[in-house]
């Protein structure tokens, strides 16, 4: 049995793991890599043949974990991609939201080349609508907790992982010439006594773990829950300073806990009301998909339904749909809160709000989530005091604020909890992924100290299991 790490080796983005047992070959993930943003056809370089894997297993549907499957569908990839059936609904939504940022983004481009009197074509989307239909096809949906054979040999079984509604970590059994082995994959491991989310459930006993790293090294804010971090950021805001608050938040899962906790401040009266945008229409399709799987939400969002309504509405909150609507969201001069996407300012309605609001005195934006290298996200948080945005330089004199409340990422205990559970003489490889370098190396040597054996691979080198 022989693992490659073809993704997410020795940095956060594009997730994919190859796994082949004999001659099958099972692929963990296959997301997009952002890190190579500036040219998206990178992404096309698997550094394997595509028509040559058997099955894809996918641990949840953020994009650097799924983003890449309609590239490798039509590339030549013809079998089954399992997941749990949330992941199989807002992987499609995803899907579909990347393929009108990559037509927004040839179109820019075009008319770039138009203006300079290029006569070269420009980059071609990666994929169309059609492709990520055909992988939608290929969705073979499996609940938690429920043993799944892929082969008379590989034995699947997805376990809860928070992070994101539908969110495994994917474990295999697997007879490898006639001796039993059992390979973990975490995918990306949530935080426990997270809004709407399920805490992460505790691995079984396995032989290897391919372990996320993204928070190695990295501890959240516990002082303050996120309700009472939110209070404070809006009372100031919003309350005694009058402003504007942005926060970008991926649609999906980010969104539906902001706006769950948002509930619970305003309805309980904690604070005046203060309105509240929802400017992404992915947002509203994402929250439909929560309420549809609304019995896999966490008990607190359960009861409350159960006892108030909706969690995902309430007085003030307005879900802005279209382009005309968005646009008016600039003309409404009260404080307010705007929540839009995407989290890492790449692409969305949230540029639209940037631009006319960077230069604002009296907005704050708030960030709730990592922001990976490369991004508008990240260059705001670094201090660039000019930013690019919309074929535009612009100065910052917005107030930028970061806030790991809301982080869907578990941190360097929750990473190391996660793997403690295991009896170091018996688990004989922990494989770090998904994480910068500093994070990975901070993780492993605290493994180690616990008697771990861990390693950092490097993209493409196998590993005999």
């Amino acid at each position: 049995m022989k693992l490659t790490i073809y993704g997410a080796a020795r940095q956060v983005t594009g997730s994919m793991h190859l796994l082949q047992v004999g001659q099958y070959k099972i692929l963990i993930d296959c997301g997009l890599d952002y890190e190579k943003e500036h040219n998206i056809h990178i992404n096309e370089d698997f550094g394997f043949r595509p028509e040559e894997i058997d099955v894809v297993i996918l641990t949840h549907a953020h994009i650097d974990h799924s983003g890449n499957l309609p590239t490798l569908v039509r590339m030549g990839f013809n079998g089954q991609i399992l997941c749990t059936p949330p992941t199989a609904d807002l992987t499609e939504l995803l899907l579909m939201d990347s393929v009108s940022i990559f037509l927004q983004k040839a179109q820019k481009g075009n008319r770039h080349r138009r203006k300079h009197k290029h006569s070269a074509g420009g980059p071609q989307p990666l994929y169309l609508q059609k492709h990520v239909m055909d992988t939608v096809e290929r969705f073979v949906t499996i609940g938690f907790n429920k043993p799944f054979k892929i082969t008379g040999d590989i034995e699947l079984t997805f376990i809860p992982a928070g992070h994101l509604l539908g969110a495994a970590s994917v474990v295999l059994k697997v007879n490898d010439e006639g001796t039993e082995k059992t390979v973990a994959f975490t995918g990306d491991i949530g935080r426990k006594n997270y809004p709407v989310l399920n805490d992460p459930q505790p691995l079984p006993p396995v032989d290897y773990i391919v372990s996320e790293a993204t928070y190695g090294g990295r501890f959240h804010t516990k002082d303050k829950t996120v309700q009472q971090t939110l209070e404070e950021i809006i009372d100031k805001v919003c309350v005694k300073e009058q402003g504007r608050l942005i926060i970008p938040a991926f649609s999906i899962g980010r969104t539906q806990s902001l706006v769950f906790v948002l509930n619970k401040i305003f309805s309980s009266g904690a604070l005046p009301p203060v309105k509240v945008f929802v400017d992404s229409p992915m947002a509203s399709m994402a929250t439909s998909i929560y309420r549809k799987h609304h019995n896999q939400v966490n008990p607190e969002a359960q009861e409350f339904y159960n006892t108030q309504g909706d969690e995902f509405e309430f007085d003030n909150l307005t879900y802005v749909e279209t382009l005309k609507d968005s646009r008016q969201v600039s003309n409404y001069y009260e404080p307010c809160i705007i929540i839009s996407s995407a989290g890492m300012l790449e692409g969305g309605r949230i540029q639209d709000h940037l631009f006319y609001n960077i230069q604002n005195y009296y907005c704050t934006i708030l960030f709730i989530g990592y922001c990976a290298k490369g991004t508008l996200g990240y260059r705001l948080l670094r201090g660039d005091p000019i930013v690019h945005i919309k074929d535009r330089d612009l100065a910052v004199y917005a107030t930028i604020k970061q806030t790991d409340v809301l982080s869907a990422h578990g941190d360097h205990e929750d990473l190391l909890n996660n793997i403690k559970v295991q009896d170091p003489a018996k688990l004989r490889a922990v494989y770090l992924v998904h994480g910068e370098m500093s994070s990975m190396q901070e993780l492993s040597n605290s493994l180690e100290t616990g008697g771990y054996k861990a390693i950092i691979p490097e993209k493409g080198v196998s590993y005999e299991l």
